[in-house]
């Protein structure tokens, strides 16, 4: 199925048949990705002294909850919520879903006794493009990002001017491979999320940060269109599947 965008100074088409899952699914499993020092996601039926929600065990229906972290389980996308101690909701900050987007491939470079990615790095990997969303993806990118056990790994994060490059640069919408933009262990003073939200100034409501995407290495760098699904979460953060649309012409 072929559709059409009309933007301001062109005209793009994009096959809705063939869609580029960059999500990582959430399992009831150990090998389920992990950060931020919690449990396993945990998918179990509802069980009473008469009923259980299983049909393998003789239930009509299957009828399971679900207990899980959007941060710390999978594929998620934030607001300004997530750092501020006034409430705010993705589910009500996040209005549009079609974005134009660039993904961008970059090595995190060593600073220390860490890998960051620079100001710079993202300045050579974007140039001039103008672009609503960015999504980052890190070398090395082996499968294994689907079901890392990051707490107390030290991951890769963004310098401070990293971030403040993509916000005046007017990306609305973040998406990267790793469990947080930030320091696994910063003292709280996450300094890219309050550079990206803009929380010295007039915050950005409606610019959002998804963190632990996957993006497969047969998905080139380049232009794309990015669909940023939610489920409907009146929280901070919500479980998210973004999907790329590679641009025909």
């Amino acid at each position: 199925m072929i559709c059409t965008i009309q933007r301001k100074t062109a005209k793009h088409q994009i096959d809705l048949s063939k869609p580029l899952d960059i999500s990582i699914p959430l399992r009831a499993s150990k090998d389920n990705v992990n950060a931020w020092y919690v449990d396993e996601p945990k998918i179990f039926p509802v069980r009473t002294d008469e009923w259980v929600g299983n049909v393998k065990e003789g239930g009509d229906v299957n009828f399971n909850n679900i207990h899980f972290n959007p941060h710390a389980h999978g594929t998620h996308t934030e607001c300004v919520g997530h750092i501020t101690e006034e409430i705010h909701s993705v589910n009500e900050n996040l209005k549009r879903f079609f974005f134009y987007a660039e993904v961008i491939t970059v090595v995190p470079e060593k600073q220390g006794e860490d890998n960051i990615i620079s100001k710079k790095q993202l300045q050579i990997a974007i140039g001039n493009k103008k672009r609503e969303a960015i999504i980052i993806r890190t070398l090395p990118n082996f499968r294994d990002k689907k079901n890392m056990q990051y707490s107390h790994t030290n991951p890769p994060y963004l310098m401070e001017a990293a971030a403040i490059y993509l916000r005046e640069k007017g990306i609305d919408h973040l998406l990267i491979d790793l469990p947080s933009i930030d320091k696994e262990k910063d003292g709280g003073d996450l300094l890219a999320h309050n550079a990206f939200w803009n929380t010295d100034g007039e915050i950005r409501l409606d610019a959002t940060i998804t963190e632990f995407i996957y993006v497969a290495n047969n998905i080139e760098d380049g232009a794309y269109y990015l669909n940023l699904q939610i489920a409907p979460f009146e929280n901070d953060a919500s479980p998210s599947k973004p999907i790329l649309y590679k641009i025909q012409k």
